[in-house]
């Protein structure tokens, strides 16, 4: 039997540095700072042989493309930021979203999307709904769009809104599902009990106060009514020891984590419990998670294991260095080369059997009282 990840009890953190306004960047943490946490210097990656064939190809041109046009919207929005060649969301409230909103790593979404579905086992949700009472729903930070047009055609008398900080969703949708520009961390604009079930998934390194989110959801939420919160841990890890200290997949975790302090973002939803503390604070009841151990790559000797961490691979490899460019980059102060020389060492990890790294995966659902 799998152990879950054990829910930390009043874990007292340092606090982090206010969060630095949309847009501005943060500055960037100094080599003192990240040698006090563990990150080794970017200079580490570079030094590295990687043979030709193991440097990051994101494969999106092999995945057809995805086109977004939502011409009615304000131009502003498309008034995109660029950092190293990937462009970012314009301002929008008080967001400062980590990943790219270009054409290729739209198209990695895509494969993200079904890899999430492979975690769990082709659902959209665990919530125990009731799709006779279900008539309006709200997804958070919807992406490409993909979990709100899956949830509307299985739901198809429910009105289905899909809110993001970048307009990339395709112009082709159900007749029940519409887009909307919104900033989750800014006070939720939507009358007391819109919603019967409220979905946020992935928002790791998003929210800057997880407390807030849920009395919003709660607010928002109708009597009786499900909200819930899908995210990962960052922290790759190892039963046997193959994820060893100071590779690429023993520093994502310190990376990930340092950079969403310095941005005020949190990326330790489960680390440091923050589903779970912000429902109960909100007020939510019924409260129940269900933990599911990712492998990463094919290593695990179970088929349907196997199968979740080959696509959450796949998922991530489409656009790796995405995925890494902002908070490298702009936060860690690395040099473009140092940060695809780092996924290049992340990726040949991924790919090496003997190496039995997995994270973990957190699905927290709670209900509103009626």
């Amino acid at each position: 039997m799998v152990t879950s990840p054990k829910s930390p009890q009043n874990n007292q953190a340092s606090s982090p540095p206010p969060p630095v306004a949309a847009g501005s960047g943060p500055a960037p943490l100094t080599t003192e700072e990240q040698n006090a946490v563990g990150i080794l210097p970017a200079s580490h990656w570079t030094d590295q042989p990687i043979e030709e064939e193991d440097t990051v190809d994101d494969g999106a041109s092999s995945i057809g493309s995805f086109t977004s046009t939502t011409a009615s919207l304000s131009s502003t929005i498309f008034e995109y930021r660029t950092v190293h060649g990937r462009t970012y969301h314009g301002e929008v409230g008080n967001a400062e979203a980590w990943e790219p909103n270009d054409q290729r790593h739209v198209e990695a979404m895509e494969i993200f999307h079904h890899a999430m579905l492979v975690q769990l086992d082709g659902k959209l949700y665990l919530s125990p709904l009731d799709k006779k009472k279900v008539h309006r729903v709200l997804d958070i930070a919807t992406g490409n769009g993909l979990w709100a047009i899956d949830f509307a055609d299985e739901f198809p008398n429910a009105e289905v809104i899909g809110t993001d900080v970048s307009a990339i969703q395709p112009s082709w949708i159900p007749p029940n599902v519409k887009f909307e520009i919104d900033d989750c961390n800014r006070e939720w604009t939507w009358a007391e009990n819109s919603f019967d079930f409220i979905n946020m998934r992935m928002l790791v390194g998003v929210v800057d106060d997880w407390d807030r989110l849920f009395r919003n959801a709660f607010r928002c939420c109708k009597p009786g009514g499900y909200v819930e919160s899908c995210g990962s841990s960052i922290s790759f890890l190892s039963d046997d020891g193959s994820v060893k200290e100071g590779s690429a997949m023993d520093q994502w975790g310190k990376v990930f984590t340092e950079a969403g302090k310095r941005l005020g973002r949190p990326f330790t939803l489960i680390e440091d419990d923050l589903q779970r503390k912000g429902m109960e604070a909100a007020g939510f009841v019924d409260i129940e998670f269900v933990d599911i151990q990712c492998p990463m790559g094919v290593w695990h000797p179970e088929k349907k294991a196997a199968e979740r961490g080959l696509w959450y691979k796949i998922a991530i490899e489409a656009d790796l260095e995405g995925y890494i460019n902002y908070l490298c980059n702009l936060v860690m102060g690395w040099t473009p080369e140092e940060t695809k020389m780092y996924a290049a060492a992340a990726k040949k990890e991924w790919n090496n059997p003997k190496i039995h790294g997995y994270f973990w995966l957190r699905v927290m659902y709670g209900r509103k009282p009626e």
